[in-house]
């Protein structure tokens, strides 16, 4: 049986809890926050711990550490894990600079364990439908892709956090609210050569350190054409996560708020049937994040580890992500207007 660890006991810890029951024991947890340890503690049974490295240095049974702490803690507390043996799966964004991003996956290969990074818009069914389909060449030359993402994220979101909302800290909207989304365009269309991006910050100024509108034009390095937008200022509520793709033989929009449903297709002698529904997004109460398929994540994370299945989710696809991230906002940064 897998033992693991949780590292940060936040909303998104008990979506990592919840599945590690399926698949392994949680022997431990951690966080600086006692109380909220200990009430984690007690739904899991699991020892608890205030001090990351006490954890470390105390249980070297452990198999995996989950890092779900705040985006600036990722990189060390990842690498700090490696060098004690244990595998890590970490919670996105991999890390907030390509620098550490190259570190983590160093450690991984200098301690012969793995590192999984968390990327469960891949599970969406809408995605691995349209997935199949660009690696069965159904879609032909694909022109372009366009990108939509239009979220709420308001002042209450940010007030009652250390971290949130701080540049040093968490990084930007693309980093916390969208990784998600630009994995795909990676995943499904491969590398961005040239960005050219716009930031704002309209509704947040206050609030937060960063941009809460960004908008990006692209080309991939096989030619596609991209277009992106990402907002934290819909009106109460998130409104839309849509990738439109724009191909030789046929035309795919899939939306909801969450990738989460086909919304257009029009395909050459094909059309995509019968989708599950999928799990539902991450609700957080005050708001919601992505769909949740960490259930799927786990079993993968279980397939690698016991039975020698392929790691889909090491390093070098975070690190991706963050170098998309880093192109679009040193462009916005270079921009005027």
């Amino acid at each position: 049986m897998l033992k693991f660890g949780i590292v940060g006991c936040g909303h998104v810890a008990k979506r990592h809890a919840a599945q590690i029951a399926s698949v392994g024991k949680l022997v431990a947890v951690c966080d600086i926050d006692e109380k909220k340890a200990a009430d984690f503690s007690q739904v899991y049974n699991a020892k608890v711990y205030t001090d990351f490295i006490s954890l470390l240095n105390n249980e070297p049974s452990i198999d995996v550490i989950a890092i779900c702490t705040p985006n600036f803690l990722h990189a060390e507390q990842t690498i700090e894990s490696l060098r004690n043996k244990h595998h890590v799966v970490c919670e996105k964004p991999m890390a907030l600079k390509i620098f550490d991003c190259e570190r983590m996956t160093t450690a991984a290969k200098l301690s012969g364990k793995k590192l999984f990074v968390v990327k469960q818009n891949r599970y969406n069914p809408p995605v691995e439908a349209t997935k199949k389909l660009l690696e069965g060449k159904k879609l032909g030359k694909i022109y372009s892709v366009h990108l939509n993402c239009i979220w709420n994220r308001d002042e209450d979101y940010y007030k009652h956090s250390s971290w949130k909302g701080k540049k040093n800290l968490d990084g930007g909207i693309l980093f916390t609210q969208f990784s998600h989304f630009i994995d795909l365009l990676y995943w499904m269309f491969g590398n961005i050569k040239n960005i050219s991006a716009y930031g704002a910050n309209h509704a947040h100024e206050k609030i937060i350190e960063f941009e809460d509108s960004c908008v990006a034009s692209c080309v991939f390095y096989n030619g596609i054409l991209g277009s992106m937008h990402f907002s934290i200022n819909s009106f109460k509520k998130n409104m839309e996560g849509s990738l439109t793709i724009i191909a030789e033989n046929g035309t795919i929009k899939i939306g909801g708020e969450y990738l989460n449903k086909i919304e257009y297709q029009n395909v050459k002698n094909f059309e995509i049937e019968n989708i599950a529904e999928g799990n539902p997004a991450n609700d957080y109460g005050s708001y919601k994040g992505s769909m949740s398929n960490h259930d799927k994540i786990y079993k993968h994370i279980s397939d690698v580890l016991t039975k020698g299945a392929v790691n889909e989710f090491d390093g070098i696809a975070g690190l991706e992500t963050v170098r998309i991230i880093e192109k679009i906002y040193q462009s916005a940064n270079e921009a005027h207007y």
